[in-house]
């Protein structure tokens, strides 16, 4: 039999152990990068409430080699190699064409509506690793119901206890065509309250799933002939200052990968009007082609806009020298004005417009799936 008394002092002395580690959280410093060259040591809760002020940063604590004043070798070589060539125009238009017409609607609104579900997505929270963990185990099915032997799932570890989902197609070379979203959600008020982030990044989260599900149910794409390796990426901790793919580019940068597009789909669901293409701290080529993207597969066109520095993903991308686009649901100043919030909910999404991006992801990754740089 257990003392009583022993309970007590063993409950006692892990309450304490608790407080400590949350003093200790409270108190850690994190390096941030607002602006290029622009950096501020900040606390966890300054770095929310630059969030909560509208204030995108870098989170670079982790990854110096991220900073824009950086001049890693590593870095610098990927620069160089990132110089790609992109398609002057569509070549695989009857096969996108016949995907496109696989999306649906009815599918994402069962994702989403469960996705969203989820009490917060918070990536420090017990319920932001259930996020990850329900992500990686959709990604999962998508894949064994496909077919596609080749394909392959895993999670991505961080320092915290949300993970990274990254899914790989593989093609005839190591060269990767990179489509991303981010998974976690914030409340900008209360950062472990209800967060159920339908569009901030739900939206994005459940279109890629639904345009990687489209493309696998391509006999090419699932025998592994494209001519490069498609990876789809689902990142965690990106409210906290882009963590889960700051970690991932900083990863292939060391290893050397070869990344030659990455487009990142960062709220998809609020219908703001046509596309908002951002144009800052982006590849101007790959953006290019972005445009001719849409113009051949979607019906709402786009409209160019900017999001500022350390708005979404693709800056990770960017920092670790590879040629990243970013598509965002409409002009940036025109977005959706629930997101943070409780009430970023699925009544302020359209599926509709979410359908229109995943056209976008279709055509984009295949098109460059197939492509030969």
């Amino acid at each position: 039999m257990v003392r009583p008394a022993l309970v007590a002092a063993l409950a006692a002395t892990t309450s304490a152990l608790s407080i400590k580690r949350q003093e200790a959280a409270q108190n850690e410093l994190f390096t941030i990068e607002l602006a290029p060259g622009v950096t501020k040591v900040v606390t966890e809760d300054e770095k929310f409430a630059l969030k909560a002020d509208g204030k995108n940063f870098i989170d670079i604590t982790n990854h110096p080699n991220l900073a824009s004043s950086s001049s890693s070798g590593l870095k610098a070589a990927n620069k160089v190699a990132a110089a790609v060539t992109y398609p002057g125009e569509m070549s695989q238009t009857d096969a996108v064409t016949g995907l496109i017409a696989k999306l649906s609607t009815s599918n994402m609104e069962t994702k989403l509506t469960t996705f969203s579900d989820i009490f917060t997505r918070y990536y420090q929270s017990a319920t932001g690793k259930d996020a990850s963990d329900w992500v990686l185990s959709e990604v999962k099915a998508i894949i064994s119901e496909s077919g596609a032997t080749g394909a392959s799932v895993e999670p991505f570890s961080h320092s915290f206890v949300q993970q990274s989902i990254i899914a790989t197609i593989p093609g005839q070379s190591a060269s990767k065509v990179i489509i991303g979203a981010h998974l976690d959600s914030i409340n900008g008020r209360d950062r472990t309250g209800r967060s159920p982030g339908a569009d901030d990044d739900g939206s994005g989260t459940v279109t890629i799933m639904e345009a990687m599900k489209a493309l696998l149910s391509d006999p090419k794409i699932a025998a592994g002939e494209g001519a490069n390796t498609l990876e789809f990426h689902w990142y965690a901790g990106e409210e906290g200052g882009l963590l889960g793919s700051a970690d991932i580019f900083d990863q292939y940068s060391s290893d050397g990968a070869d990344v030659k597009a990455m487009l990142q789909q960062d709220m998809t669901g609020y219908d703001a009007g046509p596309m908002g293409v951002i144009n800052d701290y982006v590849d101007s080529s790959l953006t290019d082609f972005v445009h001719k993207v849409i113009d051949a597969y979607t019906e709402i066109g786009y409209v160019d806009t900017e999001c500022g520095y350390g708005c979404s993903d693709h800056a990770s991308a960017t920092a670790a020298g590879y040629p990243s686009s970013f598509v965002i649901e409409g002009n940036f100043e025109d977005t959706s004005p629930f997101i943070h919030t409780i009430n970023d909910t699925m009544e302020t999404v359209s599926l509709e417009h979410m359908l229109e991006h995943a056209k976008l992801v279709t055509g984009f990754a295949y098109e460059l799936t197939f492509a030969t740089f």
